[in-house]
């Protein structure tokens, strides 16, 4: 698999972890700031959470490293939360504001 494919196949595992109060991923919802791909299998992510006392923020976290882990070639996840920029609505895709009923 191509470095390009494998970051391609990270966005897919992205899109299948959801924040359990939101019924939308954390990808379309513009949490995920950052995604690095070492050509040596390491992959370390930058991203956010709605709110900086999110309830799920482990439970989040915990998610997508076990997610992006169990993608072929990958041989460690490391997850950064940040709070700079501060997460607002305008992050997210068109469809995720579709799905929440912000457009």
């Amino acid at each position: 698999m191509t470095k390009f494919e494998t970051e391609e196949k990270i966005v897919e595992m992205l899109k299948t972890v959801f924040d359990p109060e939101i019924p939308v991923n954390v990808y379309d919802l513009g949490l995920i700031y950052n995604i690095d791909l070492s050509d040596n299998g390491e992959v370390t992510i930058e991203m956010t959470l709605t709110a900086p006392n999110c309830p799920a923020a482990d439970f989040i976290m915990e998610d997508v490293r076990q997610r992006v882990d169990s993608i072929d070639g990958i041989t460690s996840t490391t997850i950064n939360l940040v709070f700079e920029p501060e997460w607002d609505k305008d992050m997210m895709s068109e469809e995720a504001k579709l799905e929440l009923g912000f457009l």
